[in-house]
């Protein structure tokens, strides 16, 4: 009797993460289903447990066929899955070439230091002491109320230019930088809620770099304005898709430009969405081939997910790449050196299809964001900075 159910509970153990392997597979804008492409390490990790258990009812009945057969299915799983992860490894292929350092010191170079600092933490202080320690030349701070506004004003001593929007309710975005702004615009891509940061900089020994900061709705998040009306009304990943999409036209638009995007994307690294994104833009993450860096939940070791991105165009490459505390916040900081590399000029060439998926993401976005009464079109009430 207890062999049988040790079988049944393997079987029904393998069906289980063979669904999860699949469900993101699905095309639906659904949470419950785009969540599932989150933990795909953890999943990983979690099929030694019937690989354990079919070990254990072999060891007892002898193996047999079923035995084989399931522990097949178990590779394919963990192979899936590892295609995805393991790019993000040393075993892939990097995207963003390491730079050759000058002996004589000489290169231009570019720190930017991004972070989701959590609106409900309060360590100001030690965000300061930081930022001091890190020394970016470009600051992206996110979820930034009016208490961390106030809190942070001391950087305005050391940064010459900001741009950005302060909201409550872990909605507010605002990049400090050193270098000039030559253009700056606070943009509401797809939710009036969600603005996104345009900014071009002037660097020295680089010349025009253009910026956007980004983040976009988490799928999965209680919605607030008709919590009242739907006790359980959470949000899909349309609206997230489309901003990210919406982003990558702008880059498509203008391809002679160096472009940095950064930002919480609340979409780990390797789900079809963010790659079509680095796609139609034809952008390179510097986490490929070195690094995984997840940085959420920063409390939590076992169940972390890379969703706080940097990606650059061509015309980069990179000196540095690494995880930074945030005292107070779920999230890690994500410091990233570069220097300037020769742009090859070349122009994003996605296709047919990823233009097409592109369009039907930004068309479906709209819509829930009507849905939900957040469109762009809408007037926010914001404070702008």
């Amino acid at each position: 009797m207890l062999l049988k159910l040790l079988l049944w509970t393997t079987r029904l153990l393998v069906l289980v993460m063979a669904v999860l392997c699949i469900l993101p597979l699905i095309p639906s804008g659904q949470w419950w289903v785009r969540l599932w492409a989150f933990p795909r390490l953890q999943l990983t990790g979690a099929l030694i447990v019937p690989v354990l258990l079919l070990g254990v009812h072999s060891w007892q009945k002898r193996p047999h066929k079923e035995h084989a057969v399931l522990m097949l299915v178990i590779l394919a799983i963990a192979g899936w899955h590892l295609t995805h992860i393991l790019p993000f490894t040393p075993v892939g292929t990097t995207e963003v070439p390491a730079a050759e350092l000058d002996p004589d010191g000489d290169q231009t170079t570019l720190k930017v230091l991004t972070a989701n600092i959590s609106y409900t933490n309060d360590d100001y202080t030690e965000l300061l002491a930081m930022v001091r320690r890190e020394d970016p030349d470009l600051l992206l701070l996110i979820e930034v109320d009016r208490a961390w506004a106030e809190g942070m004003a001391p950087l305005d001593e050391h940064y010459a230019h900001r741009v950005g929007e302060v909201r409550g309710e872990g909605l507010g975005l605002v990049l400090w930088s050193r270098f000039p702004l030559l253009e700056q615009e606070v943009k509401h891509l797809v939710s009036d809620r969600r603005p996104s940061i345009f900014a071009t900089l002037d660097v020295p020994g680089i010349g025009p770099v253009r910026f956007v900061g980004a983040h976009p709705v988490p799928p999965g998040l209680q919605d607030r304005i008709l919590s009242n009306e739907k006790t359980d009304d959470r949000r899909d990943s349309r609206v997230r898709d489309a901003e990210l999409m919406l982003i990558a036209r702008h880059i498509e638009k203008d391809p002679d430009n160096r472009w940095i995007i950064a930002g919480d994307f609340n979409d780990v690294a390797w789900s079809d969405t963010t790659r079509l994104f680095a796609d139609l833009g034809d952008l390179k993450d510097p986490r490929r081939g070195r690094r995984l860096l997840s940085t959420y939940h920063a409390e939590y070791p076992l169940w972390r997910y890379p969703i706080d991105h940097l990606f650059v165009s061509d015309g980069f490459h990179l000196i540095d790449l690494d995880r930074v505390k945030v005292q107070g916040s779920d999230h890690f900081g994500i410091s990233t050196t570069l220097t300037e590399a020769i742009k090859d000029q070349g122009k994003p060439e996605a296709s047919a299809e990823d233009e097409q998926a592109a369009e039907e993401m930004v068309e479906e976005g709209d819509e829930d964001a009507t849905e939900h009464n957040v469109s762009s079109s809408d007037e926010g009430e914001a404070e702008s900075k």
